[in-house]
């Protein structure tokens, strides 16, 4: 929030109609400059299929809630994650660089306090937290983290004055036990361990509305990382899964609806609060999701999931909202990527980025306010962990490399990526395979399990 210059005028003495004239007029240059400044909401889910919400053609089941969201400001039919699994992602929203320029963001994804704890946004990186703190905002962040499990990694180091969730890749619905390899209790508020009964979804829902319905004297900046419908497989009404079991084993799809309900009601009541307290016309809410579906994810056509990169492993839901702002019902092809959100939300804050860490990102608001029909863009992914993949997006023509080959897609025509055209365009191949091997020389080396 910008400060208006000079010090708050002294009151002078005598009749308090006088006092309160000074304070008006003070209270009158003041209100132009905080109607400016957006509240930020940005929510992230997790492991959502790009088919998985109505609105983007699910006929499973219904998410009426997201729908809503959707047609409420700009749909997205052309996003994508930074990387197709959660830790990568995340690097790249709180830095709004590609993932391999930070450490942590090679992981794929952070394992375990023991195997990692190396590993973790530190405070020696600017991050979209700390950025936009600094610009005066309240922040904070409730649902999954997966940046860091050391206390000088968490989200209070990183710029956000209030956190509860999760610090693993997730965790039991019921139970709160973590996937941090000893299935140890993971729900913290701040940096305390909490105990708090309920389900997942439900809590992180209950604790953003809260947050809103706070009285704030400041703009805030929300950010809800939901762990749904990320595994184990657990509706509102299951058992937490037994010591004995798989975080990854069970499930069914009558469940993972279950999941994806009450996700979706989450989320409609947290749109709820903010129309409540009458705050949506001067707040800004970004969603989107971490990564491709999995086990029981629909991909929307789109061809395999998770940890690949192939469509269904990076392209997700999207869509922005801001009541007079952003036209309510629209679509856009434009092509964006994790880190053109931490661009967008910067710049809506009046923060800018370190000049020692550039953004990759873009601010995206003149094609949200119809300035812009469209940008052109290029992007870049690498995997190495749990799949060797490297891929370029140029425009509409995809570059693909995965353990079995190389490829060439025109995504406009063949969004499955069914037809290889390399054959029919080689030096469109060449020149984009070039293009992915000079980028890599602009990115930190991977790092082996």
């Amino acid at each position: 929030m910008k400060k208006l210059k000079g010090p708050r005028p002294a009151l002078p003495a005598g009749p308090g109609w006088a006092r309160f004239i000074v304070y008006l007029t003070f209270l009158l240059k003041i209100e132009p400059v905080l109607a400016q400044t957006p509240n930020l909401v940005y929510i992230m889910t997790d492991d959502m299929g790009y088919g998985d919400l109505s609105g983007y053609g699910n006929k499973k089941f219904a998410t009426p809630n997201l729908d809503k969201l959707a047609l409420q400001g700009v749909k997205f039919l052309n996003a994508y994650a930074a990387a197709p699994v959660c830790t990568p992602t995340r690097t790249a929203l709180m830095t709004g660089r590609y993932p391999a320029k930070t450490p942590v963001g090679l992981m794929e994804p952070l394992r375990s306090p023991t195997l990692d704890s190396a590993y973790g946004l530190t405070g020696d990186i600017p991050t979209l937290g700390r950025l936009i703190k600094a610009r005066g905002y309240e922040t904070a962040l409730i649902g999954k983290w997966h940046l860091g499990f050391m206390p000088d990694q968490r989200p209070g180091k990183n710029g956000f004055d209030y956190f509860f969730g999760i610090l693993s890749g997730g965790a039991d619905y019921v139970s709160h036990k973590g996937t941090n390899g000893t299935k140890a209790h993971d729900l913290y508020e701040n940096d305390s361990l909490v105990y708090t009964q309920g389900y997942l979804t439900d809590l992180i829902t209950q604790k953003s509305v809260a947050f809103i319905k706070q009285k704030h004297l400041k703009p805030f900046f929300l950010t809800i990382t939901f762990n749904a419908p990320h595994w184990p497989w657990q509706g509102p009404a299951d058992p937490a899964y037994p010591d004995s079991m798989a975080f990854t084993a069970g499930g069914s799809p009558s469940i993972y609806a279950a999941m994806m309900k009450s996700l979706d009601e989450g989320i409609g009541k947290i749109m709820q609060a903010l129309d409540e307290e009458q705050l949506s016309r001067q707040t800004l809410v970004i969603f989107t999701n971490d990564n491709g579906g999995e086990k029981y994810s629909d991909q929307g056509g789109l061809s395999n999931r998770k940890f690949t990169l192939w469509e269904g492993g990076i392209r997700v839901p999207a869509f922005v909202r801001w009541p007079g702002k952003i036209e309510a019902g629209m679509s856009t092809p434009q092509v964006a990527i994790t880190m053109d959100w931490t661009a967008t939300l910067l710049k809506a804050a009046g923060a800018k980025a370190d000049k020692n860490f550039p953004l990759d990102g873009i601010d995206l608001m003149p094609v949200l306010t119809g300035k812009k029909k469209e940008m052109h863009r290029t992007l870049f992914w690498r995997t190495f962990q749990r799949s060797k993949h490297k891929a370029v997006r140029d425009g509409h023509w995809k570059y693909l490399q995965d353990e079995e080959g190389e490829y060439l897609f025109d995504l406009t025509a063949d969004q499955e990526e069914k037809q290889d055209l390399r054959k029919e365009h080689p030096e469109r191949f060449e020149r984009m395979k070039n293009k992915m091997n000079r980028w890599e020389k602009t990115v930190l080396p991977p790092i082996p399990l």
